[in-house]
């Protein structure tokens, strides 16, 4: 089984359930996989973002990192669901407690997805 496929059975798993991901169905259903590599990419372009912010020295609760928590916090709720603080804030926290995340976020500069969960506690305060 494919990485990607492991991973959808795992969230379905999980998350199948809730408003959220019921969503997540109905937008993905719509999505072409070049779509779905789009979607990727513009993700992994605001971990990169993350890890710049990281790495000129701002803080997590910094304006410059509390926008990029915005940013994602809006290709969320507009590419997969309405990504509530709640939800906003357990990602954060799955971010550095799953290594697959942590190492996937971390290849951007080593710390970039604690700072991410930093952010976005910060945030959700």
């Amino acid at each position: 089984m494919k990485e990607f496929e492991k991973y959808k059975a795992e969230a379905q798993e999980k998350w199948g359930v809730t408003s959220a991901y019921k969503e997540y169905e109905e937008k993905a259903k719509l999505y072409s996989e070049q779509n779905r590599n789009g979607l990727v990419e513009e993700m992994d372009s605001i971990m990169a973002d993350f890890a710049l912010c990281m790495k000129k020295g701002a803080q997590p609760d910094s304006d410059t990192a509390q926008s990029l928590v915005q940013v994602l916090k809006s290709h969320i709720t507009e590419r997969y669901y309405n990504c509530t603080d709640e939800i906003l804030a357990g990602l954060g926290q799955m971010y550095v407690a799953d290594e697959r995340f942590r190492n996937n976020i971390d290849r951007h500069a080593e710390g970039t997805a604690e700072f991410i969960g930093k952010a976005i506690e910060a945030y959700c305060r």
